[in-house]
């Protein structure tokens, strides 16, 4: 059984690419909500970030993802060297990234940390869930930016980088993420359209320069507060 069987893939087409910075090496964008980052096994889900980069830039290789219903920063390499640069930075956490994410309830406290080791929800892919005995460890910094009526906007810092991190360990705190398909309860989910989860933010040093580089991209979501 696979999680949204329902699902129907409509990537947006407006813009169609967003790039924000762009030399020899890397190429920065911002990923629309309800775009893959990379292509998916069936004909339907191949429209995707990468091979919309590669339709201009043909040499650009994904070093990280984003989940398709996040948006914000994410970095390609244009060559094999960068590739291996910043594929380093990633695996050594040597990058800082930040996100931006609107949950639901009411913080009890305005910051602290869930770690929670994660493993795949192998039955309800793609899925993620705590599993403390063969899970892998996972750490997630959180910061309360503003406390709303039934949300709260914050500032959501992975230290690790496990597939939807984000998403189970704010569910696992008692504050799913709203919009999000996969594992918010029906509140939550019907005070949205998309996930409301976005990467605001990311810092690396350039693979040739080795200059720290930091873009960011303005939030959306950020200022709009969802009606019931």
């Amino acid at each position: 059984m696979v999680a949204n069987p329902d699902f129907i893939y409509r990537p947006p087409m407006s813009p169609y690419l967003d790039i924000i910075f762009q030399d020899d090496d890397l190429v920065v964008l911002n990923k629309q909500s309800g775009i893959l980052s990379v292509p998916g096994r069936l004909a339907e889900h191949q429209d995707c970030l990468q091979h919309r980069v590669m339709s201009v830039l043909p040499t650009a290789t994904i070093v990280h993802r984003l989940d398709m219903a996040t948006s914000g920063i994410i970095v390609m390499a244009i060559n094999k060297a960068a590739h291996v640069d910043i594929s380093r930075q990633f695996e050594k956490r040597q990058t800082q990234k930040s996100y931006l994410a609107r949950v639901y309830g009411q913080l009890s406290e305005p910051s602290g940390e869930v770690s929670l080791p994660l493993i795949c929800d192998w039955p309800n892919r793609p899925k993620q869930k705590v599993d403390h005995e063969h899970g892998k460890k996972a750490l997630t910094r959180y910061q309360l930016i503003r406390q709303e009526s039934e949300t709260a906007l914050v500032e959501l810092t992975p230290v690790t980088g496990r597939s939807h991190q984000l998403r189970v360990h704010m569910l696992a705190l008692g504050h799913p993420i709203i919009g999000d398909r996969l594992y918010a309860h029906d509140q939550a989910l019907a005070l949205s359209n998309r996930l409301q989860l976005h990467a605001s933010s990311l810092t690396l040093a350039h693979p040739v320069t080795k200059e720290c580089l930091t873009f960011t991209t303005p939030c959306l979501f950020k200022d709009h507060i969802p009606q019931a």
